[in-house]
């Protein structure tokens, strides 16, 4: 095709080039309103064309190049952990529509009613909770708005305190597993996502008590933004409380060990946990667990029968149990995946079901609730999946085209130290958080910045402690979720601003929820610096 020769000026054969090419359109294609999914597919054409020539186009179409394209969107859409992310968000928006989340909010409302910043409290505890049920960050924020935001006005809470509170705690399904952002960072990078839920835990809670603490101090220093409820005569006195939440405490302790002792007795029957060498034993599955495990019960049960009293106890369920039902589903999400039953992906499946059930139980289920769940699964995975196809492409294409290589030996080169080369990497994640989403970032980003870091002397990465070079990988994928963080609060895209905007009140605009922010990015910030320079935070629960 002869016609062709005339577009030879597409062609780009210098590297440096081509990559700021892909810069400037990937920006332009998105500042113009083009969805990140197709962008992304059409720059992955256009690189090829740039690298290859035009005559690709027509020439063995399909083969060569081309075939690569196809093999990493197959190797993508192929994976069976994938399965788990509709699973979760299904789960999640069957959570949002049921009474689950407000009768988790009214419990812990109890406990914490006299406390200074109370209400702010239980939303971050809330938010804790409902990111261990389902990892889910757009259906958190917007619950909390319908239940928490309206509480914290009518107090008399202050605006930005409120607005912070709700979309900082409601991002904390990026950290807390079972994180899709783990997910997705464990399928590009091929990480166990087991590990990455283990190292994961410390620093999600790490982060939600630097909003705890916050708020409390902020609270106690200006008690203006944080009034304390009109006393309720019905409400009991401290020490009665406390009384009262022991013995809720002893009940669900009680249940629990139940639940664990047949477990256990099924695994010894079963013949599961006997002791091999070099296979992990069953957690609170082997047959020395079960002394612990019955002790702990039957001292629950002196406390209910003793110290507590029944008729303290059962007012003290009757306060909590609105935490029963998401603790269930919490233990049958993280019980199956820590207690070696199943993957992720089933784990994701038994939740639905777990949630499905108490819906049923509760009267709460209807065909309206699961027909709407299905349908925000199939809008949110279906752009999620876009966005995989045309990444997984980009990436594919710009590997082919020597990019990886190209930027690794650009940043290798600098001759930075080994932190600095990290805070390079921290400041663009930072930067490209604020206008592209987290799946995007993942996998464009993580197949070039991964194997730097792999590269890199771990005994130079942190300043206190030590990293393991089998860790790097783990520690590094926390790290990116924790810059995640950050992104779903960063101007101007913000996701967690259009999503509290679109159920706060017409008074608040969107400056107003940024505004709320501020404080927050500086304490996600804070808790970014700690990972990186203790990154043994990570993995002090992975083991040696």
């Amino acid at each position: 095709m002869e016609f062709l020769s005339a577009f030879g000026w597409m062609q780009v054969p210098d590297i440096g080039t081509l990559s700021l090419i892909l810069l400037l359109g990937m920006f332009v294609l998105l500042a113009i309103g083009m969805p990140l999914g197709f962008a992304s597919a059409f720059l992955a054409v256009a690189t090829l064309v740039m690298k290859f020539g035009p005559e690709l186009l027509f020439r063995d179409f399909g083969r060569g190049p081309f075939s690569v394209l196809g093999q990493a969107i197959y190797r993508q859409m192929t994976n069976y952990v994938l399965i788990s992310v509709p699973l979760f968000i299904f789960m999640a928006a069957l959570l949002e529509r049921s009474g689950i989340a407000r009768d988790m909010y009214s419990s812990l409302n109890v406990w914490l009613s006299r406390t200074r910043g109370g209400i702010a409290i239980v939303t971050s505890i809330m938010a804790v909770i409902m990111a261990a049920m389902s990892g889910i960050i757009g259906g958190e924020v917007v619950l909390l708005g319908l239940i928490a935001l309206p509480q914290m006005l009518r107090l008399g809470y202050n605006q930005n305190l409120a607005i912070g509170t709700i979309c900082a705690s409601g991002s904390l399904g990026t950290m807390i597993p079972p994180s899709i952002v783990l997910i997705f960072y464990g399928l590009v990078t091929e990480t166990s996502i087991k590990a990455l839920f283990t190292a994961s835990f410390l620093p999600g809670f790490m982060l939600a008590s630097f909003f705890i603490i916050y708020i409390v101090l902020r609270s106690h220093l200006n008690p203006d933004q944080a009034p304390l409820p009109p006393p309720d005569p019905n409400d009991p006195p401290g020490r009665e409380k406390f009384l009262l939440f022991v013995g809720f405490l002893s009940c669900l302790i009680v249940g629990a060990s139940i639940v664990l002792a047949l477990r256990n007795v099924f695994f010894t029957l079963t013949g599961a946990n006997v002791v091999t060498e070099g296979v992990e034993p069953i957690p609170l599955g082997m047959v020395s667990d079960l002394p612990w495990i019955l002790g702990a019960g039957v001292l629950a049960l002196v406390l209910i029968f003793v110290v507590i009293g029944k008729e303290r106890t059962l007012l003290g369920w009757k306060m909590g149990k609105g935490l029963v039902a998401p603790l269930i589903v919490i233990g049958v999400v993280l019980g199956s995946i820590y207690g070696g039953i199943t993957g992720i992906t089933e784990a994701a499946g038994m939740g639905v079901i777990a949630v499905f059930v108490i819906g049923l139980v509760r009267r709460e289920m209807t065909f309206e609730i699961v027909w709407d769940a299905v349908m925000r699964t199939l809008k949110s995975t279906g752009t999620i999946i876009w966005v995989t196809i045309g990444a997984a492409a980009l990436a594919a294409a710009y590997t082919l085209a020597g990019g990886p290589t190209y930027v690794a030996e650009l940043i290798v080169g600098t001759d930075l130290p080994t932190m600095g080369i990290i805070l390079v990497m921290m400041v663009i994640f930072l930067i490209m958080g604020m206008f592209m989403d987290w799946v995007g970032i993942v996998l464009l980003i993580m197949p070039v910045f991964l194997p730097i870091v792999l590269r890199l002397p771990v005994e130079e990465i942190g300043v206190f402690g030590q990293l393991e070079p089998r860790h790097v990988a783990i520690w590094f994928g926390v790290v990116f979720c924790m810059n995640m963080q950050v992104s779903f609060l960063s101007p101007p895209f913000g996701p967690a601003a259009f999503y509290l905007k679109s159920v706060a009140p017409p008074h608040i605009s969107l400056t107003d929820i940024f505004r709320g922010f501020l404080p927050f990015i500086g304490i996600q910030i804070l808790a970014l610096s700690v990972l990186l320079i203790w990154p043994g935070i990570v993995t002090l629960f992975l083991g040696s």
